[in-house]
């Protein structure tokens, strides 16, 4: 297991301080194991060894450890993820060793990586789409490519996006440099001018991210939808103009009332339910932009012919963070980009499992994070 090779040469660095570690470690589908003593990962020529400052808890890490047939397969699917494995995309740490052929790098250097693994090799790599890569590994599902929910973290260069984050940027605004370039991602596509009534609808933590960078496009007016009050509450501070709750009005009606019964330019889905798509595709206007980025648990039933014979949408998908990372990380230490309360509450290692337990969101937190 690469991420759990000890190291085997005498070393003069941070990192020889310790030849284990305290480690989230998944070795199938109902065994995820706290190891208070895993082996450090063992830094190659091409290695970055990195030790963790915090990792995020995304809400796929916890349909992952719910069992998602998307990640663990089916019986007539395979499984996406290869354990063992140690979870945890969302991450960024200080350079604890680097490997003889790394030049770019140094130790004490803070850094993060995109979550993407490209290959390099594929068509989609070659094409410069390295955010498509069809082997598709991420960090933090595979025995090659172990995340960060463990004190030190292997990052083989060859196959990582490797940002400088600078040293002044609170922890608690590093840790939202991933979802963040998400967000930016699918602001993007969605094509934003200033004529655009937008929706935003999902106000967790990236819809907070799209929330903040889509008012820097300053489009005619910006909304946001959610179920939960201080969320709502949040968006307003972040940038929407309006912020309302789909359980206690009629959102759709209130976008028809506003646009004279047009609809909205742009619909951007973010809350991974399926009423909010179909919620969209009723409040949108003919030759609307639809821009869905959710990981759905369950299917979603839609009239088809919305799409095409009674609108002539645009749906547009999005995945990751594709050349995101520099502007994320220049505008969030420049206050452009909001951060403030996003990250709602913080762990230990030691208490993973109550982590993953609240960044469900049942106990009405935002954003969740392990720190070391």
């Amino acid at each position: 297991m690469n991420c759990a090779v000890l190291h085997a040469n005498s070393m003069e660095d941070m990192s020889m301080e310790k030849k284990t570690m305290k480690a989230l470690v998944v070795y199938g589908k109902d065994d995820y194991r706290f190891e208070p003593e895993f082996p450090v990962p063992e830094c190659g020529p091409d290695d970055i060894l990195l030790k963790t400052e915090g990792c995020g808890v995304c809400a796929s890490d916890v349909k992952c450890w719910h069992g998602a047939e998307s990640y663990w397969g089916s019986a007539n699917k395979e499984p996406w993820v290869k354990p063992p494995f140690i979870p945890g995309h969302e991450f960024l740490g200080v350079v604890s060793e680097v490997g003889a052929n790394v030049r770019e790098y140094a130790v004490g250097d803070r850094i993060t990586v995109e979550q993407i693994a490209p290959c390099g090799e594929c068509r989609f790599c070659k094409d410069g789409h390295y955010w498509m890569c069809q082997p598709h590994y991420i960090y933090g599902y595979f025995t090659d490519y172990c995340g960060a929910m463990a004190e030190y973290v292997r990052i083989p260069t060859k196959h990582a996006r490797i940002h400088r984050v600078p040293k002044t940027l609170p922890l608690s605004s590093a840790l939202l440099i991933e979802p963040y370039g998400c967000s930016k991602h699918c602001v993007d596509r969605a094509q934003i001018t200033e004529n655009d009534i937008v929706v935003i609808s999902g106000a967790g933590t990236l819809g907070l991210g799209m929330i903040t960078y889509a008012a820097t496009k300053k489009p005619k007016k910006l909304i946001v939808l959610d179920l939960q009050e201080n969320r709502l509450a949040k968006a307003l501070d972040f940038g929407a103009n309006l912020a309302w709750n789909p359980a206690k009005e009629d959102v759709v009606k209130n976008i028809m009332d506003m646009t004279e019964g047009y609809g909205c330019d742009i619909y951007i889905e973010c809350s991974g339910h399926p009423s909010s798509v179909v919620q969209g595709m009723s409040m949108i206007r003919k030759l609307g932009r639809f821009v869905e980025f959710s990981v759905f648990g369950e299917p979603t039933t839609l009239d088809w012919s919305i799409i095409g014979d009674k609108k002539e949408l645009d749906v547009l998908g999005s995945h990751l963070s594709p050349n995101c990372y520099p502007y994320v990380i220049e505008n969030m230490a420049s206050g452009v980009l909001k951060t403030a309360g996003v990250v709602t509450k913080t762990f230990p290692l030691e208490e993973w499992e109550t982590a993953f337990d609240y960044a469900t969101g049942k106990y009405g937190n935002i954003k969740v994070a392990i720190t070391f």
